[in-house]
């Protein structure tokens, strides 16, 4: 017994010892949720609030730091707004996993001594902050009447071990908080609410001062992803006619445009329903199409899209936002986006008719104006109300001198027979025609055919419109030119006379284009089917020429010579002779489908594109002069057509010609060759972009593979450089440009070329 005493002694004085201590707890206990309240009441802002309990929790509980989660009802997560002495800030997770979700869930306090023993701790936390959590506390934070905000965390007592008493400390400071928490996050929640709101107001009420379409879309997508914290918006409006979806304006698109059918995807569902679809997973929804995300390099994770309704009900397409920062769109979010939608449709609306109404007043101007007889109109006084470019031009005076006068003073003296036409016709309410009549223009006699219409409207006449015809001598010398060449030609040799005629150099872009195979057509179709097939197919092909403003230089048998800058010149030449290429190969499909649907063979055709300086000017002999352009730029256009066949290839043009080009256009590299004729290596470029996915197949994984075969090739990998080449084969076993690479490749294996070789390839043939 006597060596029990000193022990039994001991643990009599420990006990006394908890006893004491946990008596000075309770008393100072009290206090401290006093001091609490008091302290988090002083504070103005919600996140002070939250640091204040932080603070009085690690000091209440002897931590080394701790963490308040409040809770998300919509996210179904809690987030970390405070942290102490972590970077933790911006920390999110589910309100059902973690030993943080158990407590907010159970509602019941949670002593952990070893934290990686226990089942629910998650050590990501951990790896992420790069801090070891050896032991922690954890209690739920909940309203008196149980609702649940959040849980307070402890972590790591800095002396022993987390007791009952620390547990049921941070109750009562969790509890006493609550209070004070709750008012906050529900006056935090107002505000935001109201600032939603606020900003919701602000930008309808900048939307409705906006009526010019194209910047109306761009502030609608900026303030809808701005609004919904999105990555991404696009508004798609229907196309009635085409019924598709088209995108007029969307973040991230740049220059790409989307036309998809109105009843096809996740859009053409929300326009065919009406309904509005929230998707927080896109790629889990078979309706969800990935190909858009591959033609723009983009993931698309969630989806929030509705339709927007115009004031009669109608449907008039979509609003779409993708990927909301932090998350899944939710109900608020589709609720705000259907109520903007719903705004924004009356002000689309007003800007689209704006917008008819203002290209209507465009286009009517620019009628008048492209006009090259003069129009004056005049209102029911006989007052000039308009006066187009022609007319001041005929009457040699300023739109300023002109309108406002009345007919009266304007045409007096020997110009006083107008003004009685005009009244005349006034007076008859119809119309009058003087053909080949002399208007005096300051002293200067010239021949004119007058014509006058009255203006009629729905309450009786408007006024009158006159036009003047100069049918002068320089008038009628210029039409008759306009019939054997182009009308811009004609009107430079009238301007400029012998200046062109003489010649001049200047830089131009070079079109040539040929039938392959021709020959054998014409031996299958004879004289007159050969004449009815080549006016057929001219007529479509110089039609895209005169589209882009170039000038048909000449027919070479079957062949066309197109010219883009001379003898005048545009800031993008390059670009519209591209352009006439690509839409003579569409052309070509079009005329070919119905050759087929005749029982007849389709065309084929290649086009070459080069730009270089060139002499241009009126060359032949005094009997017979034609104004054509000569040089070696022409010469490199013709062939670069010519190696089309070989490559397999439709559009071919040259690295001048591409370097120049202002617009971007889907090209790739086919070779660095020297043309018969030539010594100097030419980089050569294949146009893709009139391709279809019918006619080549697979089209950007083919050119990736090839890209990358071109690479090893010119490094000499020849290896390589095949294997590229035969996996673009199996893309499109129809690359005929791929296929000539592969058979180099396996011959330079055998017989490598010199070693000054720069990658370049001899042609032997036109």
């Amino acid at each position: 017994m006597s060596q029990a005493e000193p022990g039994g002694l001991a643990a009599s004085n420990a006990d006394d010892d908890t006893t004491q201590r946990r008596g000075r707890q309770r008393r100072r206990n009290p206090s401290m949720l006093l001091a609490l309240t008091n302290r988090m009441a002083e504070q103005e802002s919600l996140e002070d609030q939250l640091e204040v309990l932080i603070e009085m929790a690690v000091e209440a509980t002897g931590a080394d730091r701790a963490t308040l989660f409040l809770n998300d009802p919509a996210k179904g997560e809690l987030y970390a707004r405070v942290a102490r002495g972590g970077q933790l800030s911006d920390l999110h997770i589910l309100n059902s996993t973690g030993i943080a979700g158990e407590v907010f869930h159970s509602g019941q306090g949670l002593i952990v001594p070893d934290a990686y023993a226990h089942e629910n701790f998650s050590r990501t936390i951990d790896q992420v902050t790069g801090y070891r959590t050896h032991n922690l506390i954890c209690v739920p934070i909940r309203t008196l009447r149980g609702e649940a905000l959040g849980v307070l965390q402890c972590l790591n007592k800095r002396k022993g071990d987390f007791s009952t008493g620390d547990l049921e400390l941070l109750e009562a400071m969790a509890t006493q908080a609550s209070v004070v928490l709750a008012s906050s996050v529900n006056l935090r929640d107002i505000a935001q609410a109201r600032e939603t709101e606020a900003s919701f107001l602000k930008v309808v009420t900048e939307l409705s001062t906006e009526i010019q379409l194209g910047p109306l879309l761009q502030k609608i997508m900026s303030a809808i992803a701005e609004m919904l914290d999105a990555d991404r918006a696009t508004l798609f409006l229907n196309d009635e006619k085409e019924r598709e979806l088209y995108t007029e304006i969307g973040m991230g698109l740049g220059a790409t445009k989307i036309r998809l059918p109105n009843n096809a995807g996740i859009a053409g569902t929300v326009f065919s329903t009406g309904e509005t679809i929230n998707i927080p997973y896109a790629y889990a929804d078979l309706r969800f199409d990935p190909s858009v995300d591959a033609r723009t390099s983009y993931f698309t994770r969630s989806i929030l899209c509705a339709p927007v309704v115009n004031r009669d009900g109608q449907r008039i397409g979509v609003t779409q936002v993708l990927n909301k920062r932090g998350g899944p769109f939710t109900e608020a979010d589709g609720a705000h986006l259907r109520a903007f939608t719903a705004q924004i449709a009356i002000t689309l609306e007003n800007a689209r008719l704006f917008e008819d109404v203002q290209q209507m007043k465009n286009y009517n101007e620019t009628v008048l104006e492209s006009m090259s007889s003069g129009v004056l109109t005049f209102d029911a006084d006989g007052a000039v109300v308009t006066c187009n470019n022609a007319a001041q031009r005929i009457l040699k005076a300023r739109a300023s001198d002109i309108v406002g006068r009345k007919a009266d003073d304007l045409f007096s003296g020997a110009n006083l027979w107008i003004y009685e036409r005009l009244q005349r016709a006034a007076e008859a309410n119809s119309g009058d025609v003087a053909l080949d009549a002399q208007l005096d223009v300051r002293g200067q006699s010239i021949s004119i055919n007058l014509s006058i219409q009255r203006l009629r409207q729905s309450d009786g006449v408007a006024g009158s419109m006159m036009l003047i015809e100069d049918i002068s001598q320089e008038k009628r010398l210029k039409s008759t030119m306009a019939r054997y060449m182009d009308p811009g030609l004609a009107d430079k040799l009238m301007e400029h006379g012998q200046e062109l005629l003489g010649g001049q150099s200047s830089e131009a872009t070079v079109l040539f284009t040929d039938i392959r195979d021709f020959t054998s057509h014409t031996e299958e179709l004879g004289a007159q089917g050969t004449v009815s097939l080549l006016n057929e197919y001219f007529t479509i092909m110089v039609d895209c020429i005169t589209a882009e403003g170039g000038m048909l230089d000449k027919f070479i048998g079957d062949a066309i010579m197109a010219v883009f800058g001379t003898p005048f010149r545009h800031d993008d030449d390059e670009d519209r002779a591209v352009r006439t290429a690509i839409a003579m190969i569409a052309g070509l499909r079009d005329y070919n489908k119905v050759r087929l649907s005749d029982g007849r063979r389709p065309l084929e055709m290649g086009v070459g594109v080069n730009t270089d300086q060139v002499v241009s000017g009126n060359i032949g002999s005094p009997k017979r002069m034609d104004y054509t352009v000569i040089g070696d730029g022409v010469n490199l256009a013709s062939r670069l057509e010519g190696l089309c066949k070989p490559y397999g290839a439709q559009i071919l043009i040259s690295e001048q010609t591409r370097q120049k080009l202002r617009s971007t256009y889907r090209t790739r590299p086919i070779d660095v060759v020297v043309v018969k004729g030539k010594s100097r290596p030419v980089a050569v470029h294949e146009v893709m972009d009139h391709h279809t996915a019918a006619t080549f197949p697979n089209l950007i994984d083919t050119l990736n593979c090839y890209r990358d075969g071109i690479a090893q090739y010119r490094d000499r990998q020849w290896p390589q450089a095949a294997a590229a080449f035969e996996r673009a084969l199996k893309l499109n076993a129809d690359d005929k440009a791929s296929n000539v690479y592969l058979q180099r490749c396996r011959h330079f294996a055998e017989t490598p070329p010199p070693d000054d070789w720069q990658g370049e390839w001899v042609m032997t043939e036109k």
